[in-house]
């Protein structure tokens, strides 16, 4: 039955999860959580970013707002500044022996200074021989539409490139190809080593995360600014070129693989925020190079650009080439390209969770929540549950991205709330209704916490009637009912509300359901609806309990009515009927059968012998040695014709200060039981005046005497209830 119900809750779960998982996946696929995913990729971005083993083997020059604050102060140059300017710098880079150099700025227009100023720079470019000059290529701008004859063509060749456009979504290939083109003036195209594209695409919502590692113009393969430089800078150093090859996802340059998405660009990792790789102010290069040709100490020594590849472009605000990052909200152009350049010099680029990866994880991921949501309630769901699956997500977005793959977070955190808050909404469908059911029909008989073990496993419960061995309590309190004459109702109210708790609270407590209550009298079992395998114990130690707490409050109910009040338990252990009883509209969780009228019998038993306590055999035996008892007598009820032996119970510290008297009554109980009534006299007259039971037994067996009985079987039969 507890299987059934638990399968019951595991498929629901998993219902619910694959409903929350088509959810997210559907909103993923169609673009809905593109932007909000997006800014958790800038989250672990910022989270992760770290340097790389080929960070300072990219240096950037920039041309910073102190760069052009030192042109006009110091020598009269406002913007814009003449190319002879950057020839000094393509100087200094060849002097440093750089491994390559790339200018992140496109030379379209003839300088304003002359002729002279282009050929100036021209001539600086030829000489360096690692020089990467700029074209950008456009849609609607540009005046080339083909590749200029005087302009040398490039000499990227991309093994496999025919095949992978054929393979590629039609929208991907267009975006690739670009029908116009700007070139730079004829000196610095002429003699570039190579011409380079920079074009860069930001997301939709603006920030540069990727960028192609090549486009297509007029046929040619135009390279990116760090591919070119990468090329240039192998070249230069005299190794052969690196062979791109390209395969649907990825392209091979050297031994770098650059992943790419589904729009054939590279996904960028970043390597901190702005300033991470070494950059020097293009004012300190230029006096470095002024100094070094008049023979004098420079700012910067070329020592520190030697063998590396050199970046150069703007930072200034006023030159317009600032760009919004994964790690930055204001991120130099050139910044972005260095970025590309360390990571094809690293070959750790970063890749896209294969897809249907990433719809298979977020399946398990849900379907982890939805099982999981079914099958824990409560407090617990609220308070670890919910925190600890949205939060799987995230960490299996930073897991991933140390291994270079960009997780689907924000759909799987889709599915997963969306898993949760279904699951919930079900669960409070299905199953609140009987939730409220066990509240409402259980408050008045179980503690809370057993209550709340209902409602956790259903399963424990079965209402409407079932056979089951329980141990049964039955209480009263003695005289109660002369104690309540002299009593006003407002008394004998409070008292009753006083007396009632305390008791009820101790069965409670030890796991037991009140049956009722019949004016002082508290019926009581243990053993339903919840199973308890300690059930007899657990009913002998609230007994126990309840006479010593009742022992405690005596002296103040005494000081309150002038009265003791003692009370009487009877206990017993057996199979009865238990369930609900009553009509649909009002009815009791209550029990019946022999064994509970044995019980009650036994607490009314208690007047024959002066005691407080009595357990039947039955219970004795469920309970074991872990109490001390002593037996005090095998009695016939009324109503039940076989005899039952009946003990009572105490607490060791107890049974230890009555150890004495306690051995002379077992020592009596068995001369009375041998019907050696003299004997068994002697020994009860011992005791009977500091044991109620003994001071009985002592006119039992003087009766005796006085009319023996014809035959004998120890059992003292019980004429009233």
């Amino acid at each position: 039955m507890r299987t059934s119900h638990t399968l019951n809750r595991i498929l629901r779960g998993a219902l619910v999860a694959a409903a929350g998982a088509v959810l997210a996946v559907s909103l993923w696929l169609s673009g809905a959580l593109t932007v909000f995913e997006a800014k958790t990729w800038d989250w672990r971005q910022r989270l992760m970013a770290e340097p790389s083993e080929a960070t300072d083997d990219v240096v950037l020059i920039l041309l910073d707002q102190d760069s052009l604050d030192w042109a006009e102060e110091e020598n009269g140059l406002t913007w814009p500044w003449p190319r002879e300017v950057y020839a000094v710098i393509v100087s200094f880079c060849r002097r440093a022996g750089a491994r390559a150099v790339a200018f992140d700025v496109l030379y379209s227009e003839p300088s304003k200074y002359g002729v002279y100023d282009d050929e100036a720079f021209g001539a600086a470019i030829e000489e360096s021989s690692a020089f990467v000059g700029t074209v950008f290529l456009g849609r609607d701008t540009g005046a080339a539409t083909s590749w200029p004859p005087e302009v040398p063509e490039p000499d990227l060749a991309v093994d496999g490139l025919d095949a992978w456009l054929e393979g590629l979504p039609e929208a991907a290939a267009e975006s690739l190809a670009y029908p116009r083109a700007s070139f730079p003036v004829p000196e610095v195209a002429r003699n570039a080593e190579s011409l380079a594209n920079v074009q860069l695409a930001p997301d939709a919502d603006g920030v540069y995360r990727r960028a192609p590692l090549f486009q297509l113009f007029d046929g040619f393969a135009v390279p990116s600014l760090a591919l070119a430089a990468h090329a240039v800078g192998s070249r230069n150093t005299g190794s052969p070129p690196s062979a791109v090859r390209i395969e649907p996802g990825r392209a091979t340059v050297g031994e770098s693989t650059v992943f790419m998405d589904r729009r054939a660009r590279a996904i960028l990792r970043f390597r901190g925020p702005s300033g991470t790789h070494t950059a020097y102010s293009a004012a300190a290069i230029i006096q470095s190079e002024l100094r070094l040709m008049a023979g004098e100490a420079p700012p910067v020594a070329p020592e520190e650009l030697e063998g590396r590849t050199v970046l150069f472009g703007f930072s200034a605000p006023g030159l317009y080439d600032l760009r919004s990052s994964p790690v930055s909200g204001v991120y130099p152009g050139v910044e972005i390209h260095a970025t590309m350049l360390d990571n094809l010099l690293s070959g750790d680029f970063m890749a896209e969770f294969p897809r249907g990866a990433g719809i298979a994880s977020i399946l398990l991921l849900a379907l982890g929540a939805g099982v999981t949501a079914s099958l824990i309630s409560g407090a617990l769901k609220n308070s670890v549950l919910y925190p600890l699956f949205l939060v799987l997500p995230p960490a299996a977005g930073l897991l991933f991205f140390t291994a270079g793959l960009w997780f689907p977070v924000v759909p799987a955190v889709t599915a997963v709330f969306g898993t949760l808050t279904g699951a919930g909404i079900l669960n409070y469908a299905t199953e609140g209704r009987q939730k409220r059911y066990i509240k409402s029909a259980f408050k008045q008989y179980l503690s809370p916490v057993f209550i709340e073990e209902l409602i956790t496993d259903p399963e424990r419960l079965k209402l409407g009637g079932e056979r089951r061995v329980l141990s049964i309590f039955f209480s009263d309190l003695q005289g109660f009912t002369t104690i309540s004459q002299g009593l006003t109702p407002e008394e004998l109210t409070a008292l009753l509300n006083d007396y009632l708790t305390a008791m009820t609270d101790i069965i409670l407590e030890e796991g037991g359901t009140v049956d009722k209550y019949e004016g002082d009298a508290i019926i009581a079992f243990w053993n339903a609806p919840l199973d308890l395998e300690d059930h007899a114990l657990r009913c002998v130690r609230a007994a126990l309990r309840c006479q010593k707490t009742l022992a405690e409050m005596r002296p103040a109910v005494h000081a309150r009515i002038g009265r003791e009040l003692h009370m009487r338990i009877g206990i017993n252990t057996g199979p009865a009927v238990v369930g609900n009883m009553g009509s649909d509209k009002r009815f009791d969780y209550t029990m019946f059968g022999d064994a509970v009228n044995l019980a009650a019998r036994l607490e009314g038993v208690n007047k024959q012998f002066g005691t407080y306590t009595m357990i039947s055999r039955d219970t004795l035996d469920a309970v074991g040695d872990t109490y001390p008892v002593r037996e005090l007598s095998r009695v016939a009820v009324v109503g039940r014709g076989a005899p039952v032996r009946v003990y009572e119970p105490m607490l060791p510290e107890e049974h230890a200060a009555r150890r004495a008297a306690l051995d002379e009554f077992t020592r009596g109980l068995t001369a009375y039981y041998a019907g050696r009534f003299a004997e068994a006299e002697s020994l009860f007259a011992g005791i009977a005046d500091r044991d109620p039971p003994a001071a009985h037994y002592l006119d039992r067996c003087r009766e005796l005497l006085a009319d023996p009985p014809e035959s004998w079987d120890g059992v003292w039969v019980m004429t009233s209830k």
